[in-house]
């Protein structure tokens, strides 16, 4: 039931991170990678207020907690992504652009997964 539950929510990750995307691309535009960006972003977030509620409570079993997880945050947030286009935008010249996609990927994930755990903790 694991296996289904992660095939199921990883569809639906990959579907969520390329209407998320593209739709942050169209508003923002591609001065910088900002679609990976969002699904960064509110995938830390999610990541956060799902493993914390979940391990404060029962409401989601463990395999569902799996499912979201693995299957659905692993389709949906992508690390390999803003890999390769920090190296795009650094063998481009852009390395103003390169270091602020790092500065961005980094410093604004980790505080929506700190708010994430601090909602969840507050739930």
């Amino acid at each position: 039931m694991q296996l289904l539950y992660i095939g199921l929510f990883g569809a639906l990750g990959c579907l969520g991170r390329y209407f998320i995307s593209g739709w942050t691309y169209a508003f923002l535009g591609r001065a910088l990678p900002f679609g990976t960006l969002a699904v960064n972003v509110v995938g830390s977030f999610l990541l956060g207020l799902v493993m914390e509620g979940s391990l404060r409570s029962t409401l989601l079993s463990p395999e569902v907690r799996m499912g979201i997880t693995v299957g659905f945050m692993g389709g949906f947030t992508t690390f390999s992504t803003f890999s390769f286009e920090t190296v795009r935008l650094i063998e481009e010249g852009s390395l103003f652009q390169a270091g602020t996609n790092i500065l961005l990927n980094v410093v604004v994930c980790l505080m929506f997964a700190g708010l994430g755990i601090f909602l969840a903790r507050q739930i």
